[in-house]
């Protein structure tokens, strides 16, 4: 008799395919897969899973996936075994044809039961799908406003240009978010913040952040925010030397490290990565503060014109990063439990130079 898992096995070798990758594409664990190939019904926790799993398999693999499921019911048949009452010595005239008949019925309810498996898959199935054709159906106006939320593969983003709408297509939301652009797709790796350029002239349009996304499963989605890049500059003013303070008006005992130096001063950014939780609270120049509790994972983006007051809780959970004039400079961490208050904020040195400097607030 032909063997279904051997023929699962010669089918996967001849694609050259490994447990891993058919795991990822058909979201079946490569236990099971590997099962399946041994024939091992007891890795399952129940014959229908045995069943749905082989026929997806199956079908992966381009196969008949019926003729396996049959071939996995003929093997069952074969290894049951027969009921003790009917192990005698002397057999009355009539048992034979009453095993047949048994047999027989056997045979028709495995089949029926086989059946009523494949339809009802099939009608989980056509759930699915329903569910997927739903998420897929979304559609977003991109605006000044900030555009955050869990987004699916087939979602789309329409973004009014100077030539008119471009629309954009989430094409994959597994390890990362693939954005299809009339340009090409990009790809939004998880805790990344990616400018993308949507037309091709250079000049990016968006800024996109993935917050959380599967390593296994489209249906799961992403978790990410998108915004105008125009509306993130909108938010920050020009730099107003007036309202720069000269180092001979600051207190001459605060610690004080320049990270940057120009003829010249402009708006920044400062980048917050969190790898446990704290409390944190930030102002951007003369703007109210903002406060709230963040933990392993999270990311806080600031852009300031002047300066930029940080409250830590505890400066070790959190690695910080300035971004000025194309340059990244990273400010590290601190002491472990270590509250940390401080400044980034540009001031004019006595030479008529700016300089972004750290300010340590006691």
């Amino acid at each position: 008799m032909e063997s279904y898992g051997g023929i699962l096995k010669d089918k996967r070798e001849e694609k050259g395919l490994d447990f891993e990758t058919i795991s990822r594409e058909t979201s079946i664990t490569s236990s099971y897969l590997r099962a399946l190939e041994e024939e091992n019904a007891s890795a399952f926790p129940g014959e229908p899973y045995l069943v749905g799993f082989l026929r997806n398999y199956a079908e992966y693999l381009g196969l008949d996936s019926q003729r396996l499921i049959q071939l996995y019911h003929a093997k069952t048949l074969q290894e049951s075994p027969v009921p003790d009452g009917l192990i005698v010595r002397s057999r009355p005239k009539f048992l034979v044809p009453l095993i047949c008949v048994l047999v027989l019925l056997f045979v028709a309810g495995g089949t029926v039961l086989a059946v009523w498996l494949v339809k009802k898959n099939s009608e989980k199935n056509a759930t699915l799908a329903s569910l997927e054709k739903d998420f897929q159906s979304k559609k977003y106006e991109l605006t000044e406003k900030t555009l955050a939320g869990r987004f699916y593969k087939g979602d789309q983003f329409v973004l009014t240009t100077g030539s008119g709408e471009v629309i954009l297509t989430v094409a994959n939301t597994i390890n990362d978010m693939g954005l299809e652009t009339p340009v090409g797709v990009q790809h939004i790796e998880l805790s990344e913040e990616l400018e993308i350029d949507v037309d091709g002239d250079s000049n990016p349009e968006l800024i996109a952040y993935v917050s959380d996304v599967s390593t296994e499963k489209n249906d799961r989605g992403v978790e990410a925010r998108i915004m105008l890049k125009n509306a993130a500059n909108a938010a920050v003013g020009e730099t107003k030397a007036s309202e720069i303070p000269s180092i001979e008006d600051l207190p001459q005992n605060q610690k004080r490290t320049v990270i940057l130096e120009d003829v010249r001063a402009y708006p920044f950014s400062v980048r917050a990565d969190f790898r446990a939780g704290c409390l944190f609270r930030y102002r951007l120049d003369r703007k109210d503060a903002v406060e709230d509790y963040l933990s392993n994972g999270d990311t806080v983006n600031m852009t300031a014109s002047n300066g930029v007051r940080l409250w830590i809780s505890n400066g070790n959970t959190v690695k910080l990063q300035v971004i000025a004039a194309s340059k990244t400079i990273d400010l590290g961490v601190t002491k472990p439990g270590e509250v940390i208050v401080q400044d980034i904020r540009w001031i004019k040195d006595t030479d008529g130079k700016y300089k972004l400097v750290v300010n340590e607030i006691d």
